[in-house]
């Protein structure tokens, strides 16, 4: 039976039961006793049948109502990769009766965040995947789709207490880490090191907090700590003037200062600025393959980028919905990607690869 696909009824005809019963069995519906079941079951695997799940959806005419509820990106452009991946897994999707719909919120403001999830929330869809920024608001909406048995994916931002059918995007406490070694790499020593978080209520971003600890313990580990002080700056990059005078107060009154980590994608808010003033040795370690970054890190500006795969987070997201609610298929509760290291060597691989793959964490 190797050699050729394996059907119901080849099931039924060796289990000497009707085609029926093999597949009341397969979907654990109706009644069948237990005797005959473990009978098929053992028969299932023996001949190591895999039903063509694919077939099946498309043979369904349910409509699965899927909701993405992301950060719009004219208020940020990190979220526009996200976004490529939510339509390319949409796409992909569709033929098998699922429909997706954008809810798009500003990212500097809780209450747009809040509105948007209401509206989530009286659409009564099937599936959510969303990016939980805002950890205290978000709270009340994923104890509701819980109770109301609506699965939901995180993505970028991990709350797991919460149950999600799955979390898509990097830990970011390894993720801190591991940007504290790259920082470490070449720093004279003792020296001074920033810790620079963006536009963000840093008690309300759990992401964010988990990178600086896992940054800050990679420091304190060892000797290591004895040589190095760690600062935090919480800047404001949409008010020019006010951005401006908190990297002048930092720069003057941190006279041994050496590196700057960015928790963010602005990494290149920073990179402009030393460059304008002509601020040499300083080293940048931050996020993301955004055009302003990447020029900076071409420029030597910027030292090392976290490449965080948001274009896989929002692919990812779709399909393990699909999955959940489709195709019936077990998804995985944790899909960490990669931490890929990006430098000037190697950015170009990253950038002309016109395998998609390669950006949807599939190397």
């Amino acid at each position: 039976m190797k050699d050729k696909n394996v059907r119901i009824k080849d099931i039924a005809s060796k289990a000497n039961v009707s085609a029926g019963t093999v597949d009341r069995v397969l979907h654990n519906r109706g009644r069948v006793s237990e005797k005959v079941k473990e009978k098929i079951l053992k028969i299932i695997k023996e001949m190591d049948y895999e039903p063509n799940l694919m077939a099946r959806a498309l043979g369904s005419n349910k409509v699965f109502r899927f909701a993405t509820l992301i950060p719009d990106e004219q208020f940020d452009s990190y979220w526009h990769a996200p976004r490529i991946g939510v339509l390319k897994a949409s796409k992909e999707v569709k033929q098998f009766g699922v429909q997706v719909t954008e809810f798009l919120f500003n990212p500097y403001d809780v209450n747009s965040f809040i509105e948007q999830a209401n509206l989530v929330t009286e659409q009564q869809v099937d599936g959510v995947l969303l990016s939980p920024i805002f950890y205290r608001e978000v709270l009340p909406f994923l104890e509701k789709w819980k109770s109301d048995k609506i699965p939901f994916v995180l993505f970028n931002t991990q709350i797991a207490d919460y149950e999600p059918l799955s979390y898509i995007g990097q830990d970011s406490y390894q993720s801190g880490l591991l940007a504290g070694k790259l920082m470490h790499y070449g720093l004279p020593n003792p020296c001074s090191i920033l810790i620079a978080h963006f536009d963000e209520d840093i008690s309300n971003a759990a992401h964010l907090k988990k990178k600086e600890q896992g940054f800050r313990n990679y420091f304190a580990q060892g000797q290591i700590g004895q040589k190095y002080r760690l600062d935090k700056i919480e800047l404001n990059s949409s008010n020019f003037s006010s951005f401006i005078k908190q990297l002048e107060d930092a720069i003057e009154n941190i006279s041994d200062l050496e590196g700057i980590f960015v928790t963010t994608s602005k990494a290149f808010e920073i990179a402009s600025y030393l460059k304008q003033r002509r601020i040499k040795n300083i080293k940048i370690v931050g996020y993301d393959l955004l055009p302003k970054n990447v020029h900076f890190l071409n420029t030597g500006e910027i030292s090392f980028l976290i490449n965080q795969n948001p274009k896989g987070q929002g692919y990812w997201g779709i399909q393990h919905l699909a999955n959940h609610l489709v195709f019936k298929k077990d998804v995985q509760k944790l899909k960490y990607l990669p931490l890929d290291i990006i430098t000037k060597e190697n950015v170009n691989y990253f950038l002309d690869d016109e395998d998609e793959s390669a950006y949807l964490g599939f190397i």
